[in-house]
């Protein structure tokens, strides 16, 4: 239940953000169709609040966040105050669209809601919700000339021009999810792990409006089949698919884009219109200029793509140049006012994209034939049906294209103009970054993904435009029932397959991982070196970290480079756990994760070398393990110059029953057996010299497969690797 309170809670504190200011911005022609604004009017104030907060250096919004609450009551407050009854109305003639949004957010929340019990969160596979949750942190807990712990270490956390992690967030990284994220927790007194995952899911079910409004609008949609657009949107796989990769940021931007578009489409068909008329709507497209600079700024440059090619080819057409000059006026003059009030965001713009040259960021996603372009994919990965199912649909899916352009070139051609422009311009981008990654094996299907997503509000109220036709004759409107229906049943189909699998997601911030917080109140750890092998629980351990300096080993994300290891201590979160003679060198830290002193006279470094399969864990109970594929290797450093004496202890089973053999280098130190329940092995003392040790662990039993699809070479499962440092007496 806690789940569905805190979402619903995100989703009303968004609207309540946004209601009065929508009101005030939206131009007096549209003003009683206000509320569809108000998700984007509501993410565009709470984060320039955040942003004004950071540069007034106040510590965090935990500070100013609930006093900030005055300034929406406030414009709430003028546009009730008077004709209550008039804007009452407004809303309820939205009712079908809240509805849908509700449905969507619940449906959302419903798998997050059964995977754990205490509020968290959850990923599909990416680990972008540590990054924003590490933001979000950073935004309500600091001030932004605070450089202590690891916000000011520089040689860390230094990207291009920026020195700091604070100001990382302000110029180069995705500022208004993160902000969001602080904002909404400071107000409901939540932390950022929290409330990342929800954030996300409201982000969609709050683009249901802006969806809506395009359709009907933008493209002269029935309200019934802008409703069902609108549902189909929160149900498609694409979206779900970001949201549970937790990526507010694209769903942010689809909002600002569709924000631009229509607003581009609504002041183009009015002909001849001074300029003064057109400015009207400058407010709203700050609104969406900003909110497109604070999460994807790299957008920016290709975010009018389609109002341009329906404003120019329509204007350029009938030769109305002036016409013309005027619209893009009306369109650029907002930009540059968010330009100069965001000025940060505008200046990291070209080292974003310089980054974007350095680093392949991302990672493959199946390439999206037509049909998966209306959300018919196979899978949660986004993969498409087996091929001849894939070209049978694609066919028919074009065919029907091809019938409802012939139609409405008949019938409709300023609709079809629409969108063609709305549909295209996305479609030739997605195709090129598509073709560009097969081509040079990048992950530039990640980028295609994205610039597809972004603008998908208008490629899918475009792809579906026909159903505007069905009113032509009886047969159409079969044609239309039978197509809509497949479409929603192929959606849903794969929204309950997301459902399955977020019950028991692969990454989940768990009780495990949230023992982490514990070291910043221990005083006597004052600077860590990272040394956790994946990298959901490493960039989680940053975001817990934030107030104390810590080093990575390798390079991690943006802002967490690998430099050499100055940490006092070390965090191993592997299933390696080292135990020292002195308990004052040595802690564990819940049940997966342990601190050693490096400085310690009894210290060994010990990592798993050749021979692992990756980590694996389970929630219920909460344990980790790794699979030996054959020969696994142990290395153990030894950086004094005297000999240590270790005791290895194994917490192991084996997929059959096997001999195990502990060899230290081309020592057999001894052998024992190994059943396929668990258990704990303690294996023979050893002497470890100066220097690196090499420990295999090895059996007579060839290695084989599980079975079930698994093809992979399985010894043994190991849960724990205890190493215990000995204290050697002197002769």
């Amino acid at each position: 239940m806690m789940y569905y309170l805190v979402a619903f809670a995100l989703l009303l504190h968004s609207l309540f953000w946004g209601a009065g200011l929508a009101w005030w911005l939206t131009p007096r022609r549209w003003q009683k169709f206000w509320p569809v604004f108000a998700p984007a009017t509501g993410a565009a104030l709470q984060s320039a609040v955040v942003w004004a907060g950071a540069y007034a250096g106040l510590a965090g919004a935990n500070v100013y966040a609930r006093a900030s609450l005055l300034l929406p009551l406030g414009l709430l407050v003028s546009v009730f105050w008077r004709q209550r009854g008039a804007r009452w109305a407004d809303v309820r003639r939205f009712g079908a669209v809240w509805l849908a949004m509700a449905v969507c957010l619940a449906a959302l929340v419903w798998p997050l809601a059964r995977a754990a019990k205490g509020l968290t969160t959850a990923s599909l596979g990416s680990c972008d919700a540590a990054d924003y949750a590490a933001g979000a942190r950073v935004l309500q807990e600091f001030s932004r000339g605070d450089r202590t712990g690891f916000l000011g270490l520089t040689e860390v956390v230094q990207v291009q021009s920026v020195d700091n992690f604070y100001d990382y967030w302000l110029r180069l990284n995705h500022f208004t999810p993160s902000a969001l994220i602080a904002h909404h927790g400071a107000v409901l007194d939540c932390v950022p792990y929290e409330i990342t995952g929800l954030v996300t899911a409201c982000l969609l079910a709050l683009s249901l409006p802006l969806v809506f409004w395009l359709a009907r609008a933008g493209l002269g949609y029935r309200r019934g089949w802008a409703v069902g657009l609108a549902a189909l949107y929160g149900a498609s796989p694409l979206m779900w698919y970001a949201v549970y990769h937790v990526s507010p940021g694209q769903l942010l931007a689809a909002q600002a884009i569709a924000l631009l578009t229509w607003a581009g489409l609504a002041m183009g068909r009015d002909r001849g219109a001074a300029l003064r008329p057109k400015l009207a709507f400058a407010g709203l497209l700050a609104v969406a200029y900003w909110l497109l600079l604070g999460s994807y700024n790299f957008m920016i440059i290709v975010c009018l793509a389609p109002a341009v090619a329906w404003a120019g080819g329509r204007m350029l057409r009938s030769g109305r140049w002036e016409e013309l000059a005027r619209w893009l006026v009306a369109m650029l003059a907002p930009l540059v006012l968010a330009g100069v009030l965001f000025f940060e965001r505008v200046a990291g713009l070209v080292e974003r994209f310089q980054l974007f040259r350095r680093y392949d960021f991302g990672w493959r996603i199946p390439l999206l034939s037509p049909e998966g372009w209306l959300g018919l994919v196979g899978g949660v990965e986004l993969q498409g049906w087996p091929l001849g199912v894939r070209l049978a649909a694609s066919l028919v899916l074009i065919a029907l294209l091809v019938w409802a352009v012939a139609r409405a070139w008949r019938l409709a051609p300023a609709r079809l103009f629409v969108a063609g422009c709305l549909v295209l311009p996305p479609l030739v981008g997605f195709g090129y970054l598509s073709l560009r990654g097969a081509m040079l094996g990048t992950n530039a299907s990640y980028d295609a993904y994205k610039l597809l997503c972004v603008f998908y509000p208008g490629v899918l109220a475009g792809l579906c435009f026909g159903v505007t036709l069905a009113r032509a004759g009886r047969w159409s409107r079969v044609v239309v029932a039978v197509v809509a229906t497949l479409v929603v049943a192929g959606n849903l189909l794969v929204a309950v397959r997301f459902a399955q699998r977020m019950q028991s997601p692969p990454l989940l911030v768990d009780r495990p991982l949230l023992a982490l917080r514990e070291i910043e109140r221990r005083p006597e750890v004052t600077s860590i070196n990272l040394r956790i092998p994946d990298f959901w629980s490493r960039l989680w351990a940053n975001a817990f970290l934030l107030r104390t300096p810590h080093y990575f080993p390798t390079h991690t994300y943006e802002g967490r480079l690998n430099t050499p290891l100055r940490g006092e201590w070390d965090l191993h979160g592997d299933v390696v756990h080292v135990i020292f003679p002195d308990t004052r060198d040595w802690a564990a830290v819940g049940s997966s994760y342990a601190l050693v002193r490096n400085g310690s006279a009894d210290f060994v470094g010990v990592q798993l070398g050749a021979g692992w399969h990756d980590r694996e864990s389970s929630r219920v109970p909460a344990e980790q393990w790794r699979w030996t594929s054959g020969d696994a290797e142990i290395v153990i450093d030894n950086p004094r110059p005297t000999p240590k004496r270790i005791a290895l202890r194994l917490d192991a089973r084996g997929l059959i029953s096997r001999d195990l053999q502990v060899w230290c280098g081309d020592r057999l130190i001894g052998t024992v057996a190994l059943g396929t329940e668990r258990q704990e092995l303690r294996l023979p003392e050893m002497e470890i010299p100066a220097g690196t040790t090499h420990v295999w662990l090895r059996s007579n039993m060839p290695v084989s497969a599980p079975g079930g699809g698994d093809t992979r070479p399985l010894g043994m499962a190991v849960y724990r690797i205890e190493v215990a440092v000995r204290a050697i007496t002197p002769r």
